[in-house]
């Protein structure tokens, strides 16, 4: 009965892994769990338009620049990857 607990257990995780990508796992770095949530909130930013007109007009800026350049930022938005330690 255990066994099938810790199946059943295990396969949910991994499904919701599988959903939602930046949930994390053991192995995960400092640097990819920042990096996972900066991208959530630039695109929780971008995806929401009143949130992007607020930005802009607190910015003085055109809403699609905002748009713009959070969308630039979410390609490296903690920066460069540390070097690997091998």
């Amino acid at each position: 009965m255990s066994s099938e607990l810790r199946y059943t257990a295990n396969t949910q995780l991994e499904h919701l892994h599988a959903r939602y990508t930046g949930t994390g796992h053991a192995d995960l770095t400092k640097y990819e769990w920042l990096t996972h949530q900066h991208r959530d909130t630039l695109s929780s930013i971008v995806g929401h338009p009143t949130l992007t007109s607020y930005l802009a007009i607190a910015d003085g800026e055109a809403v699609g620049r905002v748009r713009f350049e959070m969308t630039e930022r979410m390609l490296q938005p903690c920066g460069p990857p540390p070097p690997k330690d091998d």
